[in-house]
């Protein structure tokens, strides 16, 4: 049997009127293949979350002022489209699969990198990620075993080597390295 991993493909942002259609706040590079009409997506509701169901199934999507609008079964009004806000849409994919586009990374390529900042000096591990809502997360543990979070934006994480195992941060002062009268 091939193992499997899940990955973010999206999260489901606001109502778009009455129906239960929702935007949808693409996190893939391939849209059009994961949120065909058919296509069962698995779902992590956030924590406190009403929303119950497990699994999504896309009805219809289309594309207004380049935001993605999405339609699912499960989504039959806006309460329940209200209701689902926030949700990630996950798919399994094989676990050695890789995203065609090189500036992608699944999760699980990155959980167990090592972190180095601009002149490879070690700084801690990629322990996971948070996808928010603005942008993603890296969750790193700190070399004195400290947990942060470091935005996930070329600016603080300008390389990502996966073959090499591992992440550069642009660190500043107490973003991963702890300020010098936290020491």
């Amino acid at each position: 049997m091939v193992e499997t991993v899940e990955v973010v493909v999206g999260r489901i942002g606001k109502p778009h009127g009455v129906r239960g259609e929702v935007t949808v706040d693409v996190r893939t590079d391939e849209p059009e293949r994961r949120f065909v009409a058919g296509a069962v997506l698995d779902v992590e509701a956030p924590r406190g979350s009403a929303f119950r169901h497990r699994t999504v199934t896309v009805t219809r999507t289309r594309w207004h002022q380049s935001v993605l609008l999405a339609t699912f079964e499960e989504l039959g009004d806006r309460t329940a489209a209200e209701a689902a806000r926030d949700v990630l849409l996950r798919v399994s994919v094989p676990a050695d699969a890789t995203p065609d586009d090189p500036e992608e990374f699944y999760d699980h390529q990155l959980i167990g990198l090592a972190v180095v900042d601009l002149d490879g000096a070690p700084l801690g591990t990629v322990r996971g990620l948070v996808h928010g809502g603005a942008q993603d997360l890296l969750e790193i543990t700190a070399l004195d075993g400290r947990e942060t979070l470091v935005p996930f934006v070329v600016a603080l994480v300008p390389e990502v080597d996966v073959a090499g195992g591992r992440v550069v941060v642009a660190d500043r002062p107490g973003l991963v390295a702890p300020l010098d009268d936290e020491s």
